[in-house]
């Protein structure tokens, strides 16, 4: 379910984090004025270019399609609300009268 799907993309989440970390150090170390006085000419990255563009695609490809038969899954199931609201949005304040009695909630959204 829905818990199932948290681990795994919370899971690519981390080695993402991780190597961009990993990657962020070694380029800081690589590039450091003390280690490296004169810098290198780096003119094109063609290569480099085409993995950042075509790994995050993989990578949301890959959370997308669970998500989405997910999604599907979910379509049918009804769940009786605990409670139920109607939002009311008027030009300089919201309101929402809950149908549970004689409760209402406004909120002003600022204003002069």
């Amino acid at each position: 379910g829905i818990i199932d799907i948290h681990h795994d993309i919370f899971f690519f989440l981390i080695l993402v984090l991780v190597f961009i970390s990993r990657m962020l150090v070694r380029a800081l170390r690589h590039f450091n004025k003390q280690t490296n006085p004169i810098p290198q000419r780096i003119v094109h990255g063609t290569t480099i270019e085409i993995i950042w563009t075509i790994f995050p695609s993989v990578i949301l490809l890959f959370i997308a399609i669970p998500s989405f038969a997910l999604l599907y899954s979910m379509e049918g199931v009804l769940v009786d609300p605990a409670i139920t609201i109607k939002a009311i949005g008027h030009q300089w304040y919201q309101s929402a009268p809950l149908n549970e009695g004689d409760l209402s909630a406004t909120k002003c959204t600022g204003g002069s």
